[in-house]
């Protein structure tokens, strides 16, 4: 088979991508006769589950391909999927690789690719370009689909090969993918996003929302039912958004009720929503659903107002409060969880005490906390008053007791109850204890083995822990 061929150019973007499967499959067998071994990669995975759900489908192309899959970056091939929500990202990415450039050293052969939001930074591609000559291939968020073919012309060419240009929107079906669990899986239901957060790079990396067919969506989720998963998580920067660029239009909410109706699914999450678009039928899909989990990630980023407007969130203190009071109100067993920020260019103190005046009022179960961190390119980067650092360190410690105060709290009501558990995992401590996730995410360690992952059982929370629970199963 031929790589330039001239009636590729007539297929479809599915059977272009799954004549390249097929061409890479030759060029990786003839590689591996030459070696007399089989090929290995590694895919290591920087930042939010957008990304690991995309290396879940790079996983699966080069299994495709012919590769066997390793941990190890000794490798024959090298992927680094990259997050580019801070700028220590960045540095971090190009500290890994100079150590991949003494590996190459070492081993001629060995193929490195870059892929992810990072990539989507010109600044980025052109530093990649002048100093780490050395890397294979260079593709970015909008060309994940095309890996295949990027991968067969950088193989074959034995030059760097970069793309990271958009496909007017275009989403691809049906490619192969290596999910990390056999149990629970991710599913990408939007791309892109719109919102444009004064502080946020994602939209120009990630570029405009661009949503999934409901059809393709509910196909995807019955495959991975038929191949045991029993929890899935909608995927996309902003979930509850989903369905507005469609030829004909349907709600978030719409699509949660369709794929509730799937048989053999226990459990439905979606990450992440904003409380802009978190519409009144919504929250009664969650609260009537056997499936969807309740549990909803509400990001905050401030408590004030003023905050929230140069934050460019598109809500105040006031409205968030009333949502976060109608969910707890309509689904009183609920686990709410947010993301703040403290620091962020022109918050006073007074300001602050509004974001610690929210966490009382809505008692997080739990909340990531962070930093303000300039981030180049975006509009909170070139602010004046920005906060110093020590400034927001001190914000930072006095907001974290309160959240940990009231998680602790939250979870202390449960205790001495009984509820499902999903088996996740063996617990890392200690091997006699299985670790398992509640239908509101809260994480339980009790006694049992291996053959439980993947299975629900019914367990008695003993004793809470601040953070997670000790319990026991009951009988089934």
């Amino acid at each position: 088979m031929s790589i330039i061929d001239e009636s590729v150019l007539s297929l479809s973007e599915d059977e272009k991508q799954q004549f390249y499967l097929k061409y890479g499959r030759e060029l990786v067998e003839e590689k591996a006769k030459e070696k007399g071994r089989k090929l290995t990669a590694c895919v290591n995975t920087f930042g939010c589950q957008m990304n690991a759900r995309d290396s879940e489908k790079l996983r699966g192309m080069l299994i495709e391909m012919g590769f066997q899959e390793t941990e190890s970056e000794e490798a024959d091939l090298v992927l680094y999927n990259t997050c580019t929500i801070r700028e220590n990202a960045n540095t971090r990415v190009y500290g890994r690789l100079g150590y991949l450039h003494n590996l190459k050293k070492k081993n001629p052969d060995m193929f490195i690719a870059l892929c992810g939001c990072m990539m989507q930074e010109k600044e980025v591609v052109e530093k990649i370009r002048k100093s780490f000559s050395f890397v294979d291939l260079v593709f970015g968020t909008h060309n994940l689909f095309c890996f295949p073919e990027l991968f067969c012309t950088a193989f074959t060419s034995k030059r760097i090969v970069i793309d990271t240009e958009e496909r007017n929107g275009l989403i691809v079906e049906n490619l192969p993918n290596k999910r990390k669990f056999d149990f629970k899986s991710g599913i990408n239901i939007t791309y892109g996003c719109n919102n444009f957060c004064s502080y946020c790079i994602v939209p120009y990396v990630r570029g405009r929302e661009k949503d999934r067919e409901p059809e393709d969506i509910i196909n995807e989720i019955k495959g991975m039912v038929a191949d045991g998963v029993v929890e899935i998580m909608l995927l996309g920067q902003n979930v509850n958004s989903y369905g507005k660029t469609l030829k004909n239009p349907i709600s978030f909410a719409e699509l949660l009720r369709r794929v509730d109706e799937i048989e053999g699914l226990k459990r439905i999450r979606f990450m992440t929503p904003h409380p802009k678009d978190f519409t009144d039928e919504l929250i009664e899909v969650i609260r009537d659903s056997k499936k969807v989990c309740h549990h909803v990630h509400l990001p905050l980023q401030s408590g004030s107002s003023k905050i929230l407007e140069d934050m460019n969130r598109r809500y105040t203190k006031e409205k968030y409060l009333q949502l976060a009071a109608k969910i707890r109100k309509e689904i009183p067993d609920v686990a709410l969880t947010t993301d703040i920020i403290v620091g962020f260019p022109g918050e006073t103190e007074d300001d602050f005490l509004e974001t610690v005046d929210v966490v009382r009022q809505v008692k997080y179960d739990s909340a990531f906390t962070f930093i303000y961190s300039k981030r180049t390119g975006t509009k909170a980067a070139r602010m004046e008053n920005q906060i110093p650092p020590e400034v927001s360190k001190d914000r930072f410690d006095r907001l974290l007791a309160e959240v940990q105060k009231y998680a602790r709290e939250q979870c202390s009501k449960y205790e001495g109850r009984e509820a499902e558990v999903l088996v996740e995992s063996l617990n890392e401590q200690d091997p006699s204890l299985v670790t398992g996730r509640l239908d509101n995410n809260s994480v339980v360690h009790f006694p049992g083995c291996e053959s439980m992952i993947g299975t629900i059982v019914k367990v008695r929370l003993n004793e809470a822990k601040g953070f997670y629970y000790l319990g026991e199963m009951v009988d089934q």
